[in-house]
């Protein structure tokens, strides 16, 4: 098992050569990323390729996406500070720890209380708390805590959900949300003026699919009812 010094070298290594190099250049973003130990959000068997540029599993079929995918979305946030922010399938933690350092409130939501349980004990051991932890249909949102001044999507959508684009601020809101289908998406940048809403299409990507009532419909298990969105 690597130290701590060693992870921390590979943590520096990681922002400079992936993230800069590669047009990442929100300071406060990279502060954020050199300081959150990446690898204690990921399975101990994983952890030393936890600042590898790729994708690692996390259990149930999902996965902790690469550095540099989790710096471009948060950067097309465009967070200040002082904003409060909704993010669909918490994971391991490791985007919403991101986001806990770039923003003022955090509500996460997730679809499996097993890893909502995981990310909600990682969060604790590093001792953010300016986040609540809900577990749901990531594609209906909390319409209750919004409006939301940003919106970040960690799993792929056909389309951009309704729900979500309503729960937007009504000036200056932001959503970021990678569409199409289950095996191929761009990443979409969503702003909201006056109650109008502006989609911009980026760069191809590859997510899990974001199962509920506005994404993916889970399919039918053979001699058996569908599972329930949880």
């Amino acid at each position: 098992m690597l130290t701590e010094k060693q992870f921390a070298d590979l943590r520096h290594k990681m922002v400079k050569d992936q993230l800069i190099a590669r047009g990442i250049d929100d300071t406060r973003l990279l502060d954020a990323l050199r300081l959150i130990p990446r690898h204690r959000f990921v399975p101990p068997e994983f952890r030393r390729h936890a600042y590898q540029d790729a994708p690692l599993p996390i259990g149930q079929n999902q996965t902790i996406s690469q550095p540099f995918i989790v710096a471009l979305m948060t950067q097309m946030l465009e967070l200040r500070g002082d904003e409060r922010v909704l993010e669909i399938g918490t994971g391991c933690g490791y985007q919403t720890a991101v986001l806990c350092e770039m923003a003022d409130y955090v509500y996460s939501l997730e679809r499996f209380p097993l890893l909502a349980d995981i990310a909600g004990r990682n969060l604790q051991k590093l001792g953010y708390d300016n986040l609540d932890i809900h577990i749901g249909d990531g594609s209906q949102g909390l319409p209750d805590m919004s409006p939301f001044d940003a919106i970040i999507v960690t799993a792929a959508a056909p389309s951009i959900p309704g729900p979500l684009a309503s729960q937007m601020s009504e000036n200056g809101g932001r959503l970021v949300v990678p569409v199409g289908t289950a095996k191929s998406q761009y990443l979409y940048i969503v702003r909201r003026f006056d109650g109008r809403h502006q989609v911009e299409r980026t760069i191809p990507v590859r997510f899990v699919p974001l199962m509920g009532r506005y994404g993916f419909k889970e399919k039918p298990k053979r001699g058996g009812s569908p599972p329930a969105s949880v």
